[in-house]
């Protein structure tokens, strides 16, 4: 009995052992056949570098747009707080009535900070702020007033929520009149939004166009290896096997334009680096032009394999079954 099982268990190992060759076997043939059809590439460089080209410039521009738009995200977050409602203490209130006021502020739901600023302190902000120091020290008594900072919710920021909030506070007693500036930021989320869904648009066309351009270009090599792929078909090699090579060439394709999209976008941002800097110094600011962190060179990277593989997919199942051994 023992000896049956022994046998067994012999007979089931030969079995996993011939599984895991196969599959070795299986990826070392389609590794070689990726590193043979690099080669191909490299044995018609002009004609492989024209198509990688057209590739990368076509990736770049939805890519450049991309970063237009982190860009313009990063500076536009720096005015989330342009809902900001300014609301003025009327004169004669006193300090611990304010204080009273911005506690009670607090506790409003559609609120969510409030901080106060004192009419000292806001002259000495003004002062600072209007370069008329000098003169403003001439002055008798404070014409400021004390003014309480409301910031809304997220969900109260947008233009009608925030005005009616502000109608709402303007009723308190201690107020004599709000503030909301509110419309040009209403305007710069609206150019925002336009940006992102041409970008959108524009990268949805140009993939297409990739796809277009890969599966043309893998058209053409299919039908020049017409009579090689008869002769494949003819001593019995599989539809993996005659597939696999012209995948790989898509693939090679997606990695290398994906490659040329960034340097053309790291290059682009370089010179761009100077003018950007120039208008910072006017506005004193510190920002710094962002480009591709290094996930989003991977996406970009996994997309352009992706639209390589797609358009070769579709050129090897349309055309190359239509090749057979009997049509020579």
């Amino acid at each position: 009995m023992s000896l049956l099982f022994k046998g067994r268990g012999t007979q089931n190992d030969k079995q996993s052992k011939s599984v895991l060759l196969k599959c070795y076997f299986f990826i070392i043939t389609i590794l070689r056949q990726g590193v043979h059809s690099l080669g191909e590439m490299w044995r018609t460089p002009m004609a492989s570098m024209m198509t990688i080209l057209v590739l990368g410039l076509s990736l770049t521009l939805p890519t450049t747009l991309y970063v237009v738009v982190k860009n313009v995200q990063k500076v536009s977050s720096g005015f989330q707080e342009a809902a900001e409602i300014s609301l003025f203490v009327k004169e004669g209130v006193s300090e611990q009535a304010t204080q009273t006021l911005v506690k009670r502020l607090a506790l409003y739901p559609e609120i969510d900070t409030v901080s106060f600023i004192g009419k000292d302190k806001a002259l000495e902000e003004f002062k600072t702020i209007s370069g008329f120091g000098q003169a403003l020290d001439y002055l008798e008594e404070n014409p400021l007033p004390s003014v309480v900072l409301v910031t809304p919710t997220v969900r109260h920021r947008s233009a009608q929520a925030a005005k009616a909030l502000l109608s709402k506070l303007e009723q308190e007693r201690e107020i004599e009149f709000g503030k909301l500036d509110i419309e040009w930021l209403e305007r710069l989320n609206a150019l925002l939004s336009l940006l992102k869904e041409s970008v959108i648009t524009i990268g949805l066309l140009l993939l297409t166009a990739v796809v277009l351009i890969i599966g043309n270009t893998i058209r053409l090599s299919i039908m020049d290896k017409k009579e090689e792929i008869q002769v494949l078909k003819l001593v019995g090699a599989t539809n993996t096997f005659i597939h696999t090579p012209f995948l790989w060439t898509g693939i090679w394709y997606g990695i290398i334009g994906g490659l040329i999209a960034f340097i053309c976008v790291v290059l682009m941002l370089w010179w761009l680096e100077s003018a950007v800097a120039l208008v910072v110094g006017v506005y004193q600011s510190n920002f710094v032009l962002q480009g591709l962190s290094g996930s989003e060179l991977l996406c970009l990277l996994l997309l352009a394999v992706a639209l390589g593989f797609v358009g070769s997919f579709l050129s090897v199942q349309k055309y190359i079954k239509d090749i057979e051994p009997d049509k020579v």
